[in-house]
């Protein structure tokens, strides 16, 4: 998919998320983000989407057999997790000492 500009996402590395749809849906099971695709407008979550891969044997993997990992999923599917208030909440951006910070809605705390 080619962009003539490439799209931001509230969504970064290493963030608390809830998935809010799809057959993983949990609101309140909080899960770790491992990768975000923003070419594709997909993310990679903890435990979320596992698939069954399977592997010739090689010098690595010298047995080969069936592998499950993650797969990734939408970005529209997750929501970021806002720990004080213990929900699920959306993003407002706003500057603070010249940097951009992102905050909660929900509780109005600050986003690490």
């Amino acid at each position: 998919m080619k962009n003539r500009f490439k799209p931001k996402f509230s969504i970064k590395k290493g963030d608390s998320v809830v998935v809010i749809a799809g057959e993983y849906k949990d609101l309140k099971k909080p899960r770790t983000v491992l990768k975000v695709i923003p070419d594709k407008s997909r993310v990679l979550v903890e435990g979320v989407n596992i698939v069954t891969k399977h592997t010739k044997p090689s010098a690595q993997n010298t047995k080969g057999g069936i592998v499950k990992l993650e797969a990734p999923i939408h970005i529209s599917n997750v929501m970021l997790w806002d720990a004080k208030a213990h929900a699920a909440s959306k993003i407002s951006h706003s500057k603070e000492n010249g940097k951009s910070v992102r905050i909660a809605k929900k509780s109005g705390e600050v986003i690490k």
